[in-house]
């Protein structure tokens, strides 16, 4: 029959220990079978696997057969990342008259300003760290600018590089 394990975490030699006790009198010769499922936390850090030493003891005869079997489990991290933005405002005409003032060093005479704003959210499962976004914007067409980048603002603790060009006209 199926019954619950009793276990017991402690901490043992600086390693975290968990004891579960499989039976009290054994009968000699019984056989079992254990299957233990482990809930871990913090393995963000911890490489691609982690690895757990067990081991069975007994209390009435110790043997040097009470070996230990080294078993490695793969670890993957999972998170879904979503990337949300928007433009404000989020249509632009510029009028049929309206010409761009060369050497101007006024906003109004390089067109109407667009802000766009993205955010990056992690729906997890796990906490991510070490994400990189690339996100291209097209700054020209047929030669012409199309968008003057102007300037580049983060929220958050996040790095950024500033694309090459970024207010080249020190607007």
């Amino acid at each position: 029959g199926q019954e619950k394990l009793n276990c017991n975490p402690r901490k043992e030699n600086g390693s975290h220990v968990v004891l579960c006790e499989l039976g009290n009198p054994m009968k000699a010769g019984a056989r079992i079978t254990v299957d233990m499922e482990l809930s871990v936390s913090g393995l963000e850090d911890m490489g691609d696997a982690i690895t757990f030493q067990l081991q069975l003891r007994s209390k009435n005869s110790p043997s040097p057969a009470n070996a230990s079997v080294t078993v490695t489990v793969p670890v993957e991290a999972q998170a879904v990342m979503e990337l949300r933005g928007n433009s404000l405002p989020a249509t632009t005409v510029l009028p049929v008259s309206w010409h761009r003032v060369e050497g101007s060093r006024r906003l109004e005479d390089h067109g109407i300003m667009v802000e766009h704003v993205y955010q990056l959210h992690n729906k997890g499962p796990s906490t991510v760290s070490g994400v990189t976004l690339r996100l291209a914007v097209p700054n020209q067409l047929g030669g012409h600018i199309l968008l003057y980048l102007l300037e580049l603002a983060t929220e958050g603790g996040m790095n950024c590089t500033n694309p090459p060009g970024l207010n080249a006209k020190q607007v």
